[in-house]
């Protein structure tokens, strides 16, 4: 599997460049890739069906300049930037018999890269679950929320891992969501999340080791570069698409 470790600035930018990658392997057939990378700066991601009004405290994020972005798959809505690593993984279809299921595919790809991010944890250290559709946990609390989006060939599975992250700033932004897994039990944001304390570079090599990431690359190909920009330009950077819901 091919390895990337690339951030850029913008959010946008960053969205986009997951969604070339998937594009990219259901165009041309290129070999699975695992991406990694971590927002400079806090923003606000909706999902593809998030809502605004219900999901984001709009007017902290206003005064205090926190961008609103919408991805192109499904699931939550996050707060990223710095202590929150980002990974995303694209395959085909065929990889597993269990993928031809959203939700199984989902629970497959987080249980193997649960068991790297074990495997590289400090000693001791509580292991890393699987719970609620799609969400990472250590003690029943979770570390890092997770997104599909699905092609005729390939799928992608994104995911936003919690590792020294400033936890106050998440119930700043956002509200509770309207749907919580049962686990959750009805707590709020401040004693339902918390941060790993792994640090990134630990995190990394577990997650290359679950997935045999080893063709590294240091960045994205032009022709990805290229259409990453064409489509912030045209989808994920426009207003119509941000603001939708």
């Amino acid at each position: 599997m091919r390895f990337l470790d690339y951030s850029e600035r913008e959010i946008t930018a960053n969205l986009a460049i997951d969604d070339a990658l998937l594009q990219e392997a259901e165009d041309c057939e290129v070999a699975p890739i695992l991406r990694v990378w971590e927002q400079p700066d806090f923003a606000v991601v909706l999902g593809a069906s998030g809502r605004i009004a219900e999901d984001v405290r709009r007017e902290a994020c206003e005064a205090d300049g926190v961008p609103l972005a919408r991805r192109s798959s499904g699931g939550g809505t996050v707060l990223v930037g710095p202590g929150a690593l980002n990974f995303a993984i694209v395959l085909p279809i065929g990889f597993d018999p269990s993928f031809a299921a959203v939700d199984l595919a989902q629970k497959w790809i987080l249980a193997r890269s649960a068991e790297g991010l074990n495997r590289f944890r400090p000693g001791g250290s509580p292991r890393i679950e699987v719970l609620g559709s799609g969400d990472l946990t250590i003690d029943r609390r979770k570390i890092s929320g997770s997104a599909q989006r699905r092609l005729r060939k390939h799928l992608l599975v994104h995911a936003t891992f919690l590792h020294d992250f400033p936890l106050d700033k998440i119930g700043r932004y956002l509200a509770a969501p309207r749907r919580q897994p049962d686990y959750r039990e009805g707590r709020p944001h401040s004693t339902f999340l918390a941060n790993d304390r792994t640090p990134r570079a630990s995190l990394v090599e577990g997650l290359r080791w679950a997935w045999q990431a080893d063709e590294f690359e240091s960045v994205p190909s032009e022709s990805i570069l290229k259409s990453a920009r064409e489509l912030a330009d045209v989808k994920l950077a426009r207003s119509e698409w941000i603001e939708r819901l």
